[in-house]
């Protein structure tokens, strides 16, 4: 899976999700960003990009739609035609792009606009203060421009520039996936029989095991 299509899956389950309390601009972005009680559709775009890694491919850690899109304008991520999946719109629905007024992830392109997953919108209210994560068929006339991140740098994976932070991360992120994969029916019975006996806990049974881990279970093989 690429990171597009890890941000898109991650904004796309965010669907839905409202203020608490109805009005507020109180939300989980906000209190993750550090404004909450704000408006908070460029804290939703900055909160998706931070769950997959890709935060750092913005230009600028900020709750503006102004600031990001001038830091694009300077870092050359800034794009008026040709939005892509990924792209990170900013609108002005008076429809003179102007004003920088709102904020969203293009999901696809349609003839005539995007579909993009927005932030602090609604359904048929208010477009740019509405309260809940949305997905919003909007025209091209709105849309001032997009930053278009390079996630192709991020998905050219090179080991030896991560940081242990990142490292530790990956090796998480591999441990889950590994942790679900099915077991052969002979190593399924095995499994459960060294359950049974203490050795093990059953749990998660593809995932790595540590040194540490090993000798336990060998030590306690030992004394059955």
């Amino acid at each position: 899976m690429t990171m597009v299509e890890q941000l898109l899956d991650t904004a796309r389950k965010e669907l839905g999700n409202t203020e608490s309390p109805a009005g507020s601009n109180r939300t989980k972005y906000g209190r993750w960003y550090g404004l909450d009680g704000q408006p908070w559709c460029m804290m939703f775009v900055q909160w998706c990009f931070e769950q997959v890694g890709a935060l750092k491919l913005l230009p600028a850690r900020t709750a503006s739609c102004g600031v990001l899109m001038r830091a694009a304008q300077k870092a050359g991520l800034w794009v008026t035609r040709g939005f892509q999946p990924g792209d990170v719109v900013i609108y002005d629905f008076s429809g003179k792009r102007s004003t920088t007024e709102h904020t969203g992830i293009v999901e696809r392109v349609t003839a005539s606009g995007v579909i993009a997953i927005e932030g602090n919108t609604s359904e048929a209210g208010s477009q740019s203060n509405g309260g809940e994560v949305c997905r919003k068929n909007r025209s091209s006339s709105l849309i001032i421009g997009a930053v278009r991140p390079k996630f192709e740098e991020a998905d050219d994976l090179n080991i030896e520039k991560l940081t242990d932070a990142e490292l530790v991360r990956l090796a998480e992120r591999m441990q889950a996936a590994l942790a679900e994969r099915a077991l052969t029916e002979k190593l399924a019975s095995e499994l459960a029989e060294a359950k049974d006996k203490g050795i093990t806990d059953g749990s998660k049974p593809g995932a790595f095991v540590t040194r540490a881990q090993a000798a336990v279970m060998a030590l306690r093989a030992s004394r059955k």
